[in-house]
């Protein structure tokens, strides 16, 4: 994890890509010790950079694929949108990188006449069948929740215009089985300025601003970060993954400020049998901050980010980044990504990417 180009922030290789990958970003929390705070204090403060904006909208479908709207917002910049609504009862609607992707339950698959393919554990009790539709039938994806094939709507395709079969079928679909207002999550992604007249403002949307938060003073209890040179010299893989699986869930507990982490915790052992790990002669007694947003987070803002961190803190300082996704899933799983870079490490890094897989 080399010194990044404040200009060319990169894209390929990780943990770049695995931020990347990690789809609509919910939360985003810094963990860094608290005497380092003061370096990228004004960054918090006065930098517009670090605060993500996003607006929340009432829109059917249908309005998305209309006029100056889906001209502007999708056929010539780029945006994300994700509506409300649970996976497993609800209809669900999502658009990213020009795709359009409806998560439907049957009444409204049948009367909306589109092709998908169903998603779900056949035979699987409670649970309903879903089915996945897309506006591009050439292009078929295989899901990451479940082992069923489903088609996605590409609308950059040069057959999504009006005229067209594809696009009228489905703008048949908007007006008369998919004409319910929905509330969408929306965030421009392009660099360019906003398109004037602003095809957003007649839907009269509400502008949120994931203002970063900080959390001061949390005096815990810090283990070594670093693995001992004897289980990296030896190549011990089983001793390497408890060292990282260890770490992992100490700084998911510093993301829950957990009392468990606290010096003067005194949990009584029948109710929580948690210790920090490591040995008790290399840890200590440090005060961290954790500066975390909340919000819709493009996964590209989060590199943005990432990269500031890196040339802003000293090299061989430490610090922890984490991304949440939304949760996506039948199961309401969610992605997870933590990169951590331990003291004295310049260029070397842990990266934990969570997420569910086939």
């Amino acid at each position: 994890m080399g010194h990044p180009d404040p200009k060319q922030i990169p894209s390929k290789g990780k943990p770049w890509s695995a931020l990347s990958a990690l789809d609509f970003v919910h939360r985003v929390d810094l963990i860094l010790p608290e005497k380092l705070l003061h370096l990228v204090g004004d960054k918090v403060a006065s930098d517009p950079g670090w605060a993500s904006v996003f607006h929340r909208v009432i829109m059917t479908l249908g309005q998305i694929l209309e006029g100056d709207f889906f001209t502007e917002y999708i056929k010539i910049g780029n945006i994300m949108m994700l509506s409300e609504g649970r996976l497993d009862s609800e209809n669900v609607f999502s658009l990213k990188d020009g795709v359009l992707t409806m998560h439907l339950d049957k009444e409204t698959y049948e009367r909306a006449g589109l092709v998908g393919k169903p998603q779900g554990v056949k035979g699987k009790r409670g649970l309903k069948p879903r089915w996945s539709t897309s506006s591009d039938a050439s292009t078929v994806m295989k899901t990451t929740n479940w082992p069923f094939e489903a088609v996605q709507f590409d609308l950059r395709s040069p057959s999504m215009l009006h005229g067209k079969k594809g696009f009228d079928r489905l703008a048949y679909a908007c007006k008369n089985a998919l004409n319910t207002p929905v509330t969408w999550l929306f965030c421009n992604l392009s660099n360019t300025s906003v398109p004037a007249p602003d095809p957003l403002s007649r839907h009269h949307p509400t502008k949120y601003t994931s203002q970063p938060e900080i959390s001061k003073s949390l005096v815990a209890k810090v283990p070594s970060l670093k693995p001992q040179w004897a289980i990296l010299e030896s190549q011990n893989r089983p001793e390497l993954d408890e060292f990282a699986t260890d770490i992992y869930e100490w700084l998911s507990l510093v993301r829950l400020n957990c009392p468990r982490l606290k010096v003067d915790d005194k949990i009584d052992p029948y109710l929580s049998g948690y210790a920090v790990p490591g040995d008790a002669e290399v840890m200590k007694d440090d005060k961290l901050c954790r500066i975390s947003w909340q919000g819709f987070i493009p996964p590209k803002w989060t590199q943005q980010i990432l990269a500031d961190v890196i040339r802003t803190l000293p090299s061989k300082s430490w610090f922890s980044l984490s991304a949440t996704s939304f949760t996506r899933g039948f199961v309401r799983d969610s992605a997870d990504c933590t990169i951590l870079r331990p003291p004295s490490s310049p260029g070397e890094y842990f990266l934990w990417d969570i997420r569910r897989h086939d």
